[in-house]
């Protein structure tokens, strides 16, 4: 199956809709910038009153933007890139807090 803007969002959606993300206290939120060869987007990821929202928009007030590629991104969400080796190696961009983005990563092991 080819690899879409769409098919990226709906992998994101699936993999956080049963995430337990009732320890995580106030809004956390992430947008997420798909820049690669074959797809570009933007969508995010909110983790709010113990409910994870994802959505193909911008976030303005965000704790962080992490950009990659597609492919990467299915990766991490599906534990074949671990998020720390992504940053090392420079597969994965964090601007802003990287930290809480780590912490959102962590719910999707």
């Amino acid at each position: 199956m080819a690899m879409t803007y769409e098919s990226i969002v709906d992998a994101a959606r699936e993999k956080f809709c049963n995430v337990d993300v009732s320890s995580v206290e106030g809004t956390k939120a992430f947008q997420i910038n798909i820049e690669g060869k074959a797809v570009n987007g933007i969508f995010y990821i909110e983790i709010k009153d113990g409910k994870v929202n994802v959505e193909p928009y911008e976030y303005y007030d965000r704790n962080a933007v992490l950009t990659m590629n597609g492919t990467n991104f299915l990766k991490l969400i599906n534990g074949k890139l671990d998020p720390v080796v992504g940053f090392t190696l420079g597969k994965i961009k964090v601007d802003g807090d990287v930290n809480a983005a780590l912490e959102m990563i962590k719910f999707i092991k």
